[in-house]
């Protein structure tokens, strides 16, 4: 039986720069992962199949439509593998839980195709993979499947590892899906600044967050918009001592707040969650570089 994690991934900014003929928009984003996540198991089987369990396992489906039967179908070459996934993070909540999943199941993939657990002969297959058919499961699979933070620009397709301080992070999510095209839709520019083409080296997390005040999240407008809780989130987070910035992730409904220690990130949440009981709130690390392991 292998075990692998699908880390929740965190735009700490996201800038939508452009739109392609096709529609696809144009994003330039700094991503980190988060010691909060789904978990994976896979064992060979005769034919692939999807077991859910997990406080959100109801509410993904457990067919074609999910992406690690899906990312399977791509990579598991023709092998049957038997999947049960352990749902803790809330689906379509902006933290890339089903990108996550279809990373994990193909680091879990490359992991059964050799049997003999080489670290160097997984990681030859890792560097190997059809990174093309990697970025046709979802844009955000490519950056999912390094767990490593990252500049991601692009459709996702351009990606430049970057160095992380130390941190902690907490999560909220007020229990309510927003469409990723609808929040795209409600956009009012879609050819906004990007940013800056260097990036500082920032030597602690107080100069990150100082840093992001100046950075952007434009799809936080609209998704306030499809969802004003979202703003009561931002506020519960911001009214916390520790809270060094708060902002949405991604498409959204999820909110982050870094701090600089585990104890102060449980604070937040123990503060948050007993004020607002109904929401979903969990608190972690940040890796400052690859959260997931390959042997």
């Amino acid at each position: 039986m292998i075990n692998e994690f699908a880390y929740a991934k965190v735009n700490l900014t996201l800038h939508v720069t452009g739109q392609r003929e096709d529609g696809y928009h144009l994003l330039d984003s700094l991503v980190v992962f988060a010691g909060i996540a789904d978990r994976l198991y896979a064992a060979q089987s005769g034919v692939s199949s999807l077991t859910l369990e997990g406080p959100f396992g109801a509410a993904i489906p457990a067919d074609m439509n999910n992406l690690v039967l899906r990312a399977a179908a791509v990579f598991s070459a023709d092998r049957g593998v038997a999947f049960t996934l352990q749902k803790n993070l809330p689906p379509a909540s902006g933290i890339g839980g089903g990108s996550a999943d279809a990373a994990a199941a193909i680091r879990a993939i490359l992991r059964m195709l050799n049997e003999d657990g080489d670290a160097k002969a997984i990681e030859a297959m890792f560097a190997s993979l059809d990174r093309a058919a990697v970025l046709r499961l979802g844009a955000d699979v490519p950056v999912c499947l390094m767990s490593h933070p990252a500049r991601m620009r692009g459709v996702g397709e351009d990606m430049a590892l970057v160095n992380c301080p130390e941190c902690w992070i907490t999560l909220v999510n007020p229990q309510v899906e927003v469409p990723t095209p609808q929040v795209f839709a409600g956009l009012r520019s879609n050819t906004n600044a990007a940013m800056p083409e260097i990036l500082p080296d920032w030597a602690d997390v107080r100069a990150l967050a100082d840093w992001l005040q100046s950075q952007r999240n434009d799809l936080e407008a609209p998704a306030l918009a499809i969802a004003p809780v979202i703003a009561d989130v931002l506020a519960a987070l911001r009214a916390q001592h520790a809270t060094l910035i708060a902002r949405m992730s991604g498409s959204g409904a999820t909110c982050f707040a870094l701090s600089e220690t585990k104890a102060e990130a449980e604070r937040i949440a123990t503060a948050v969650q007993a004020q607002n009981p109904k929401w979903w709130v969990a608190s972690g690390v940040v890796y400052p570089g690859r959260a997931a392991a390959l042997s």
